[in-house]
């Protein structure tokens, strides 16, 4: 058992020098938790495991109908009903992404960043600017990465925008 163990996790940490060109080292690969794996936590979870490029670890719905989706997607995610219970009992991942209903984002994202996990939450972040501030106070304590979702300001619109504005076209 010892010596399995032992191969086990010389193959997770192998680098990349070694697999060759092309392939990612398990090592190199980010585990992370959906909490909210229906619609919105759908795709969201689909682009953060960018084709085998992360692992999806966990996914947290409390409409197990609505993320059944998710489930199909990634089989060998851990099943939950509840994130506090996720946080409890699942230590080894590194971020979650929050695609839940407006008004727990900002208390499943504090219950992440207090959990030492890097998190990507959708908006609306907060519904106040003490709810904001908590939150940045926390990631910075904890030295975690965080990031809110806004697909308005990432569509190819405002990047045709930005490309006029810096060529000078509008002003």
């Amino acid at each position: 058992m010892k010596q399995t163990a032992v191969a086990v996790a010389g193959i997770s940490i192998i680098p990349r020098h070694v697999l060759g060109q092309g392939f990612v080292a398990p090592s190199d690969k980010l585990n992370i938790a959906v909490i909210g794996g229906g619609g919105k936590g759908y795709s969201d979870a689909v682009n953060t495991w960018n084709n085998g490029a992360n692992n999806i670890v966990a996914i947290c719905d409390v409409d197990w109908n609505r993320a059944n989706k998710a489930f199909e997607k990634f089989p060998l995610a851990k099943r939950y009903k509840d994130y506090r219970k996720l946080f409890d009992e699942l230590k080894d991942f590194d971020a979650v992404t929050i695609s839940t209903p407006d008004h727990t984002h900002a208390v499943i994202a504090m219950a992440a960043i207090k959990s030492g996990k890097h998190v990507y939450v959708q908006k609306p972040l907060t519904h106040s600017i003490f709810e904001a501030r908590m939150l940045t106070e926390a990631a910075n304590k904890y030295k975690l990465v965080t990031q809110m979702g806004n697909q308005g300001a990432s569509g190819e619109g405002v990047k045709q925008l930005e490309t006029w504005f810096n060529e000078g076209k509008i002003g």
